[in-house]
């Protein structure tokens, strides 16, 4: 069950903010034709309009996919339309942060196959990771399907279960913000010992997108890159003696952020 099977019966997107959007993009690129996607959005913007998709308009009756990309608060509205498509041959595949598998079985019929996935920001660009997981109800075709979907946007990897889910969430979706506050700090430190504002920023920013590509890229794991870098008793040696602090550096500190994050992602599960 390729692109072709989708091409033929249709894809839904419900919802195209940034994140379904990106999908889109990436998934017309890809060779999708236009006049197989149903897109179902409030306030669709100029260029959903152009695009010659079918834009709120009436569903095929058994699409192949049908891919919820709403926001959390909207879902109570949205997904209830999409109940006579359940306990069938589409497959839902939610990228919605914090809906459970559960909840879709409930309002769409227990018997509905059910992917959850899980991607970040940098999907925007098609430098995203998108963690996934099925229901019992999901075939392995139907899981690789979800899987070339989601690779129109970056790399895709599967998890052992949905237990897994709030911790990616810590890790990769709520981690660009983590990475994005490291480039303020960063800029803001090189502002304090002199630099101008807007030179500390070009370096924060380059210096940790480089660091990441590199990381990335080559061949060695970060513990070893990290040592690259570090000549004994050297400046960078000083910094790291700061920020490896077991106590009060990036080991307590990203510890507790994490934590944070996957207990907050339970809580909102519950």
């Amino acid at each position: 069950m390729e692109f072709q099977d989708v091409a033929t019966r249709g894809l839904v997107l419900l919802g195209c903010g940034k994140m379904g959007s990106a999908m889109l993009a990436g998934w017309l690129a890809g060779g999708l034709p236009a006049g197989s996607v149903w897109v179902l959005d409030p306030n669709p913007s100029d260029w959903l309009k152009g695009l010659g998709i079918h834009l709120n308009e009436e569903l095929p009756e058994a699409p192949a996919i049908v891919l919820i990309a709403v926001k959390p608060q909207m879902m109570a509205e949205a997904l209830p339309r999409l109940a006579p498509l359940g306990n069938g041959k589409t497959l839902f595949v939610s990228v919605a942060a914090g809906t459970t598998i559960a909840h879709y079985e409930r309002v769409l019929g227990a018997r509905t196959p059910v992917i959850r996935a899980m991607p970040n920001t940098p999907a925007a660009i098609g430098k995203g990771i998108t963690a996934i997981c099925g229901n019992a109800n999901a075939s392995e075709p139907q899981i690789s399907l979800a899987e070339s979907l989601l690779s129109a946007v970056g790399q895709v990897v599967r998890l052992e279960g949905e237990h897994q889910m709030d911790v990616v969430t810590a890790v990769s979706g709520s981690g660009p913000a983590y990475v994005f506050h490291l480039i303020e700090t960063l800029a803001a430190a090189g502002e304090a010992e002199g630099l101008p504002a807007d030179l500390a920023m070009q370096l924060a920013k380059a210096t940790v997108a480089g660091a990441g590509a590199l990381a990335e890229a080559a061949p060695e794991d970060p513990a070893q890159l990290r040592v690259n870098v570090t000549s004994p008793g050297g400046t960078t040696a000083a910094a790291l003696k700061v920020l490896m602090d077991e106590n009060t550096g990036f080991p307590a500190l990203l510890k507790a952020a994490v934590k944070a994050a996957a207990d907050r992602g339970r809580e909102l599960g519950k």
